[in-house]
């Protein structure tokens, strides 16, 4: 029997590092796609009972990011909201922490999302508080610092080459991959399928006495049709000397938020809703740091066995691509099909805000699972820190 059911979900077009997004908040991005759901959906915001968001790098201009999300988009003040961390997996977090309030009785309809403003991590001092006495003060990159495991003292393109050694999966395996990616990210733009799930963004253009037309943002800017193997071949390797991990086979540094509008299944037929997907299981799973990139391959089994089903169940596969290398070490261990696996492309070339893409992974899933008319589905991450996330959704 259904409990839990997704009646809509949306996202921002997903940017790179500095680029379109650059000037948008993770409070600024999140109220977009809530009011982009709120207009979808036409749901009456006073029915809302709470608003969960993930958000890895919450800044200090906005914290609790979720409950300003909520009031800037025009939910009602009465509304709680509070956000989640579980580092990639935050935006898949709130979701299942959206499916246990309801589990308990204490709310039927929630807003459930992540963002992420990558572009916008501050550079950060420690000594200035109480005084330097001597020598320089140096600035810390939040960013760099937070792709850094703190347990294991390895960035995380680090233990991406950790499971290119363990696996022995070579370099050009990886860049086929990339490249295979965003020829399906490419394709998948030009033909519109993200269409129906992306939310366009309006950017203002700054020109000095001048008062110009605004930008409309409306796809991702990150795939890249004109890769190839001989160009990928000539990216440096910057995690390891000799290494096989690079900037091309590995997923960008992205701006983005996404949401999803949750609630119980009875809610959801006593207001005449017609779910998307209904949500069949979740799990999560932990492993050593340095191997963190395994994730999916530890949480997908637990996921798979509340549900009742086996791999060679699921129809369609949302794996989140932080690394090639990644993607096929979880295939070897798995034994998934690439074929049904991130069918218009992923992460590689679609973008990875940390926060979002857990949301962004189901929501991209279940208009897939629309469009092909497939019965269940599979959204899996590595976590950094060494975790896994997976959940199966199902439709009929």
């Amino acid at each position: 029997m259904d409990k839990y059911v997704i009646i809509e979900g949306v996202r921002t077009p997903q940017g790179i590092l500095g680029g379109a997004l650059k000037d948008f908040s993770s409070a600024r991005l999140g109220e977009l796609v809530v009011r982009g759901l709120l207009q979808k959906t036409k749901i009456d915001p006073k029915l809302i009972e709470g608003v969960i968001f993930g958000c890895v790098g919450q800044t200090s201009d906005a914290p609790n990011v979720a409950r300003v999300i909520a009031l800037k988009a025009g939910l009602p003040i009465s509304l709680p909201g509070y956000t989640v961390q579980r580092n990639c997996a935050s935006g898949m977090q709130s979701i299942v922490s959206a499916c246990q309030h309801i589990a308990v009785g204490d709310a039927d309809v929630q807003v459930a999302g992540g963002t992420e403003s990558m572009s916008q991590a501050p550079y950060i001092n420690r000594d200035l508080r109480f005084g330097k006495k001597l020598r320089d003060s140096a600035l810390v990159d939040s960013l760099w610092e937070g792709l850094t495991d703190p347990i294991c003292g390895q960035i995380m393109g680090r233990t991406a080459e950790n499971l290119a050694e363990e696996f022995k999966i070579p370099r050009a395996e990886q860049d086929r991959y990339a490249i295979e990616s965003h020829a399906r990210a490419f394709r998948a733009t030009r033909e519109g399928k993200f269409k129906d799930e992306i939310v366009p963004v309006e950017i203002p253009k700054k020109m000095a006495g001048r008062v110009v037309p605004s930008e409309i943002f409306s796809e991702d800017e990150g795939p890249n049709v004109a890769l190839t193997e001989q160009m990928l071949s000539q990216y440096p390797t910057i995690f390891k000397e000799e290494g096989t991990v690079t900037a091309g086979n590995a997923c960008p540094i992205s701006d983005g938020a996404a949401c999803v509008l949750i609630m119980s299944a009875e809610k959801a037929k006593s207001l005449g809703l017609k779910p998307m997907a209904s949500i069949r299981a979740w799990a999560f799973a932990a492993l050593e740091p340095q191997r963190m990139g395994l994730g999916p391959a530890y949480a997908t089994p637990l996921a798979l066995k509340k549900a009742g089903l086996t791999l060679a169940d699921i129809d369609l596969i949302e794996i989140n691509e932080a690394f090639a290398v990644q993607v096929l070490a979880c295939r070897n261990m798995l034994d998934f099909k690439l074929e049904k696996t991130n069918v218009q492309g992923g992460a590689i070339a679609l973008g990875h805000p940390v926060g979002t893409s857990g949301t962004r992974l189901v929501i991209t899933l279940m208009h897939e699972m629309k469009r092909r008319g497939a019965a269940l589905g599979l959204a899996t991450l590595c976590v950094g820190g060494g975790q896994g996330s997976a959940m199966i959704l199902e439709r009929k």
